[in-house]
């Protein structure tokens, strides 16, 4: 009987011991979660100001950098223009931007955007103008760090309806 429970002590220690270091070494396999160490955000703030005219943006955005080449995320773009005794506009939309370095210094992008456009006009006949704009921006920069300033064209570009004077636009992004 001594032997029989010292048997079934030993097995039950061998399976004990067995078990407690598979549990390690499955432990030790599992990927770390380190989603929010990639995730990166910032985006960028405008003011204008001129003769009876105010024009100001927020536009936060947020991206995941899959490594230290290629990083791809959202936005939100949020302005108001007014032009006193002219227009004034809202604008409302969203996002998506893919940012490619080249080189460390050097950083390429394309981004599509999607806004809500809402022009009120105040001179001789009064009307609203409701529509939604679509732009697809390439572009290129200089970074250094956190920050990149370059230029962007949008290749859908409709004199019409655009928000901007023309299809070339300066940009500046910072992302922590």
């Amino acid at each position: 009987m001594t032997n029989t429970l010292f048997l079934i002590n030993k097995k039950a220690c061998l399976v004990f011991a067995l078990f407690f270091f598979c549990i390690l070494k499955i432990e030790a396999q599992q990927p770390t979660n380190d989603f929010w160490n990639h995730v990166r955000f910032g985006g960028s703030l405008g003011l204008s100001f001129g003769d009876n005219f105010f024009s100001g943006t927020i536009a936060p955005s947020g991206i995941y950098q899959f490594n230290n080449k290629f990083a791809l995320g959202l936005g939100l773009n949020a302005t108001f223009n007014n032009q006193k005794d002219v227009y004034k506009s809202t604008i409302l939309g969203g996002s998506v931007i893919g940012l490619y370095n080249i080189i460390e210094a050097i950083q390429v992008s394309a981004e599509f955007e999607q806004l809500h456009v809402d022009r009120n006009y105040r001179n001789s006949a009064y009307y609203d103008d409701k529509y939604w704009l679509s732009s697809l921006y390439l572009g290129a920069g200089y970074r250094t760090g956190n920050i990149t300033f370059g230029i962007r064209y949008d290749v859908l570009y409709n004199n019409g309806k655009s928000i901007y004077t023309n299809p070339w636009s300066p940009f500046f992004r910072v992302y922590f």
